[in-house]
């Protein structure tokens, strides 16, 4: 599974690539400060999935997300945030997120959310 993961704190970063470089048949494509980078990292590399912190300098991970969509893109997103608004949740929802967490609390589901995919998307590649 060849992921992106885009977010302007770099211990966010560094953490999550540190955890999900742990998961096997996993690659990080690209890692990504802004959402401008994502946008054209995501274009270029054509992620399986991608990781975007809702709130970036440039681009927000929404934007990113619905840019994406728009084109029809089969990419997965996890967005994820510090925020707790509810508001922002529905958002992401609206934009078509596949996952929404607190990046605060939740990175140990997202660790769990892409071993799950990266299983799947090995046995799927095993029938074809």
């Amino acid at each position: 599974m060849r992921i992106l993961i885009a977010d302007d704190s770099c211990l966010v970063l560094e953490r999550l690539q540190s955890l999900l470089g742990e998961i096997d048949q996993v690659e990080i494509v690209a890692s990504v400060s802004n959402g401008d980078d994502a946008l054209t990292a995501i274009k270029t590399l054509n992620p399986d999935l991608a990781i975007l912190d809702v709130s970036m300098p440039g681009l927000s991970g929404l934007e990113v997300l619905k840019t994406i969509r728009n084109e029809n893109k089969a990419v997965i997103f996890i967005l994820i945030t510090f925020h707790s608004a509810g508001y922002i949740k529905q958002l992401a929802i609206q934009s078509g997120t596949n996952h929404f967490f607190n990046k605060a609390d939740d990175l140990e589901q997202i660790y769990q959310i892409v071993r799950r995919l990266s299983i799947e998307q090995k046995e799927n590649n095993n029938y074809k």
